[in-house]
């Protein structure tokens, strides 16, 4: 994955074999917290949603690495003095679905990788003035075509959001409780989306 600052990025994966990646109520909080912790370090969250077998995250960079003390590393580890380490927002979204996946092994007692080996990231505004073009994944329809620049993202962050209801779980997109539909819908009152950027970028 190859990100630039200041652009939008749709990251994802799912499982592997297009295994459950979700099981309990419990699991879908625990990686909202690890996106937390993990991605809005250098990114704005613009649109998620969790589904049982995979994640979507609509993101706008805003560094690509950092700097990342000790403390913040492993504040049980007792050490001399503090020290900073170079962290990439990859190596964060690695370290991120590690942790999650060794949770979920030891809830249920299951061996191997949970996700699959490469989490996809598509930049959706590069300058580039085109986009990939429409197909089908496990994922459902993955939408690309040459359409303005500011008219993708817009795209993008509608098709995450109806996940849940393309893939028949719920009726309307806030029916939903994994994903940001609630926020922007004044369902819910979440922090991991930025709003203001949301609306700077035309989303909402």
């Amino acid at each position: 994955m190859q990100f630039k600052t200041e652009f939008i990025f749709h990251i994802y994966n799912r499982g592997n074999n297009s295994q459950r990646v979700f099981f309990l109520p419990n699991n879908y909080l625990y990686f909202l917290n690890k996106i937390r912790s993990n991605i809005m370090p250098y990114c704005d969250i613009l649109a998620w949603c969790l589904m049982p077998n995979h994640f979507h995250l609509m993101v706008y960079v805003k560094e690509t690495e950092k700097l990342i003390s000790n403390e913040e590393i492993d504040p049980y580890i007792s050490t001399s003095g503090q020290f900073y380490k170079s962290r990439t927002i990859n190596n964060s979204i690695g370290i991120m679905l590690r942790s999650y996946t060794r949770a979920i092994q030891k809830q249920e007692n299951i061996t191997g990788s949970l996700f699959q080996p490469k989490t996809k990231a598509h930049c959706i505004n590069c300058h580039n003035g085109t986009t990939p073009a429409w197909f089908q994944s496990a994922f459902g329809t993955v939408i690309s075509t040459t359409i303005p620049e500011r008219q993708y993202p817009k795209v993008c962050f509608d098709y995450i959001h109806k996940n849940p209801v393309s893939a028949g779980l719920v009726k309307q997109i806030t029916d939903w409780e994994y994903s940001s539909a609630r926020d922007y819908f004044g369902r819910r009152d979440g922090s991991l989306v930025n709003k203001q950027i949301a609306i700077e970028f035309g989303l909402v």
